[in-house]
């Protein structure tokens, strides 16, 4: 029997389309990093808090015991969302690729048994 064999065309079609398939899922598993998610709501959460404790009345600090607790714990959510951020930008993550099909086959090698001899 012989193997039917692909133009040249169409293999560079598909390796193209391989090419871009590994770039959209880079592309996903940098999006979806969970330090960039819980960065952005600690950035979010933290101005959120922050503004509430700039605009305290005397009544709410009087609660507090005269501690703008808005205030600190805003600030706190800020710096901490801010060092998740940082990190990401720092250290991004960079998904393993596959190995080729040529690799995969040439690193399993000939079976041998446990003591590598055959």
């Amino acid at each position: 029997m012989t193997e039917k064999q692909n133009p040249p065309a169409e293999g560079h079609a598909f390796q193209d389309e391989v090419t871009e398939l590994e770039a959209k899922s880079a592309t996903a598993a940098r999006l979806f990093d969970i330090r960039r998610i819980i960065g952005a709501l600690f950035v979010v959460y933290g101005l959120i808090v922050g503004a509430a404790g700039l605009f305290a009345t005397d009544a709410d600090l009087e609660k507090a015991q005269d501690i703008n607790i808005n205030l600190w714990t805003g600030l706190g959510m800020l710096a901490l969302g801010l060092f998740f951020v940082i990190w990401v930008r720092l250290r991004p993550t960079v998904p393993p690729t596959p190995p080729l099909p040529q690799e995969a086959a040439g690193a399993a090698g000939p079976e041998t048994g446990p003591t590598g001899r055959d």
